[in-house]
């Protein structure tokens, strides 16, 4: 079977809600961090639908025992945020993944090349095969941070199949390109939005997230 990207748009109320405040430029910086927390948190629920490895038991309720399943602890699942604006979804997400190891890595871009460069990789040297791994980064634009985090990821073992991107906006520009390499890949984002500016800014978009969440 060949495969394909496939991107999810969750119709929840509440991700619509939070992208609405996060869209509105005139929400201030704390508001923001808490619309990115809000988001992380109901995307990352959205992504661990089928995706997170259970195991079947059985425990003892008050009355008698009964099957119940639980998270296979086993399975290692790993979080990593692409900073710094990565780091406004990471919250909500580790509500939901309290066991999970957080590996940061670090990118900036240059405004010029729109190239991204990278200045932090706590990334281990190798993953499990069977590792979980989830990405949060709020934008999705020209494709070359989260390219340039698969590329690191894939060479120290992860699977793309394995591997969910939870965004709150995401560009064709990215999503094309994910496409060809990456066509096993999974994308959680509350919107998909058409065109970018010629300064690689997602249109209408959210501005500079980053900056939002830490009122720089």
């Amino acid at each position: 079977m060949t495969l394909q990207l496939r991107v999810y748009v969750p119709p929840h109320p509440l991700i619509k809600h939070w992208l609405a405040v996060a869209r509105d430029a005139g929400t201030p910086s704390v508001l923001f961090r808490s619309a990115m927390t809000e988001l992380g948190r109901w995307l990352t629920y959205e992504a661990a639908r089928d995706w997170l490895p259970t195991q079947e038991t059985t425990v003892q309720s008050p009355l008698d025992t009964c099957s119940a399943t639980v998270i296979d602890p086993r399975i290692p699942v790993a979080v990593v945020p692409i900073l710094r604006a990565g780091l406004g979804l990471l919250e909500g997400a580790q509500t939901l993944l309290p066991l999970a190891s957080i590996y940061h890595y670090g990118l900036v871009r240059d405004e010029e090349t729109l190239q991204p460069h990278c200045y932090l990789n706590k990334l281990p040297e190798k993953f499990d095969p069977e590792t979980r791994v989830l990405i949060t980064d709020p934008m999705l634009a020209t494709g070359g941070s989260i390219m340039a985090v698969m590329a690191e990821l894939t060479q120290r073992g992860a699977d793309p199949s394995l591997t969910r991107i939870v965004c709150v906006v995401a560009a064709a520009p990215a999503l094309q390109k994910l496409s060809v390499a990456y066509p096993g890949l999974i994308i959680y984002t509350a919107t998909i939005d058409e065109k970018l500016n010629n300064k690689g800014y997602i249109v209408p978009g959210l501005g500079d997230a980053g900056d939002r969440i830490f009122g720089t």
